[in-house]
């Protein structure tokens, strides 16, 4: 069985990615004091989405999408991005930030646990035990929060729907493969999420016409440009040095992150509980998400993993961290 070597560039992008996403969270907050999620959201999507595309059409790649493959991307596009975007923003802004992200990041277990609930798929020793881990960073996040989440329940349940949201709509993607490249596939997912929100956003919105600060500005176009723009750049450049599970093992380190940030920035709880959690959530996503070695002995002709358990490059990622 062969292992996997990362090169210094992948050993780089690594790094800028889970800092870039990682250290997002905390500032929702202070996106949204002036403008409402739904605003906030179908600002930054519609903008990044653009941008996206810019970057792709620079890079000489058509912008088309084939008419066969349209009808999966919007679904995906709908379910993943607009159910995460929503309620991973609502979450970050009713309960600490850091939990919100540990919460999001449960994606893969929840994938593999609609595969073999709906798909019918079997779960390998290893998968149950993620679960089980999960569950734990759960509890440890619920007992730690029990005061917070009594006055914003919601809280809790959107950041953990926003996961199952990002679940389900990877599977959907990947049930079929659609055939552009990267960078165009996720440019048009932000911008057809962007619809519904920015359509409930006018009816949902604070109605208040005002000239925003400086420093809502300023972080407005912070989380366009590092969470939606570069992140998903370094993403899609790791994926082409890198098998794709390789590259899935770097969101392990993206809710620690964004816990130790939210209690730098906010003073966010940060006790024996929440390292428990941590410790447990990183432990479920690393069984989880395929070993790096295993993607290699495929290639040698061994038995191959479950096409369940392989983040799809294009949806492996929210689109804000």
């Amino acid at each position: 069985m062969k292992t996997t070597v990362l090169p210094l560039r992948a050993v780089v992008l690594l790094l800028i990615l889970t800092l870039v996403w990682g250290t997002s969270w905390p500032l929702f907050p202070f996106a949204m004091r002036q403008i409402s999620v739904w605003t906030f959201r179908a600002v930054t999507l519609s903008a990044g989405g653009l941008l996206v595309l810019a970057l792709a059409r620079l890079g000489g790649h058509p912008l088309t999408i084939p008419r066969q493959d349209r009808r999966s991307l919007i679904f995906s596009a709908i379910i993943y991005l607009s159910v995460w975007n929503i309620c991973s923003g609502y979450s970050a802004i009713t309960i600490p930030s850091g939990q919100t992200a540990v919460l999001g990041f449960t994606m893969p277990l929840w994938s593999a646990l609609i595969s073999w609930a709906i798909l019918g798929e079997t779960l390998p020793r290893r998968l149950i035990l993620a679960l089980v881990f999960g569950g734990s960073a759960v509890m440890c996040l619920m007992v730690s929060g029990l005061a917070a989440y009594a006055h914003a329940p919601a809280g809790f349940a959107a950041g953990l729907l926003g996961g199952v949201g990002w679940a389900i709509g990877t599977l959907i993607f990947k049930r079929r493969r659609i055939n552009a490249h990267a960078l165009v596939v996720t440019g048009w997912q932000l911008l057809i999420a962007s619809v519904p929100i920015s359509a409930a956003a006018l009816v949902l919105g604070n109605h208040v016409w005002f000239v925003p600060t400086w420093q809502s500005l300023a972080v407005v176009s912070y989380l366009t440009l590092f969470p939606i723009c570069i992140g998903n750049i370094c993403w899609f450049s790791l994926i082409e040095i890198v098998p794709a599970n390789v590259a899935g093992l770097s969101s392990v380190l993206i809710p620690v992150v964004a816990m130790l940030s939210g209690a730098y920035v906010h003073g966010e709880p940060l006790g024996p509980l929440q390292g428990l959690a941590m410790l447990a959530c990183m432990m479920a996503l690393w069984l989880a998400l395929p070993a790096p070695a295993r993607e290699m002995s495929t290639e040698a002709g061994e038995a191959p993993v479950s096409p369940a358990l392989i983040p799809n490059p294009s949806l492996t990622q929210p689109a804000d961290g």
